[in-house]
């Protein structure tokens, strides 16, 4: 019987030195309940429909293809299993796969490099958040959203962000509430309110919603408008 706060996790990759590892990570935690671990997309939604973990943790490109088989697996157990949160892991900062992953919504979904592994803190608090129906997208490929749009002409809202605005944009993607980004930047209540709020006056984006706003900004930065996503 699973301990109280448990997570119970399926993990999915295809070289079985990194499962594994992975595995023993995750359940050094103590936090972590390795429920079963698969090599290809077919056996991770096998494991999943009959196992109902709380999330999954997989591999963007596994057999038979190695193109995008994570992120499809990843899209069909969303919409078969609302209450599995589901995060995918990736070797490179590809903003086609992020934003492949999330053409449908960001709820429940994360989006990590790879070497966010060897963070077993951030790994685990990737699984909770997406298990609570939250996003979590890896900053570094915030990073390359936001240098690509923001090169695109200075007239773009993103522009108008100043350093530490998006810094705060950057802690935001990564999961992490006003609290949470008080700790990472070290500054006061009043202040990260401030900075949030004027992230969205400016982006023309919601105010409201703490799970919201990563699909928000992905929303804005996809579409180069500044259009609000709905």
């Amino acid at each position: 019987m699973d301990e109280p706060g448990t997570l119970r996790v399926v993990i999915a990759e295809d070289n079985y030195l990194v499962r594994e590892g992975v595995r023993r990570l995750l359940e050094d935690s103590g936090e972590v309940d390795v429920v079963a671990g698969t090599g290809n997309a077919t056996e991770l939604l096998d494991a999943v429909r009959r196992l109902s973990p709380h999330a999954v943790l997989t591999d963007i490109r596994m057999p038979p293809g190695h193109h995008m088989e994570g992120i499809e697996a990843a899209r069909t157990i969303r919409a078969e299993h609302p209450d599995i949160g589901v995060v995918v892991l990736s070797q490179h900062a590809d903003e086609s796969y992020a934003l492949a992953l999330f053409a449908d919504g960001s709820a429940g979904l994360g989006y990590l490099l790879k070497d966010r592994i060897g963070d077993l803190e951030d790994l685990v608090h990737a699984l909770r958040e997406v298990r609570a129906g939250g996003s979590v997208i890896d900053p570094q490929i915030v990073d390359t959203l936001v240098r690509r749009r923001s090169v695109a002409g200075a007239s773009s809202p993103l522009a108008a962000l100043s350093p530490r605005e998006l810094e705060v944009l950057r802690q935001m993607a990564a999961g992490k509430t006003n609290a949470g980004i008080e700790q990472a930047l070290f500054l006061s209540t009043s202040t990260v309110e401030k900075h949030v709020n004027a992230i969205f006056s400016k982006l023309r984006l919601p105010v409201s919603g703490v799970h919201r706003r990563v699909a928000a900004v992905l929303a804005f930065l996809q579409n180069d408008g500044g259009r609000t996503a709905s």
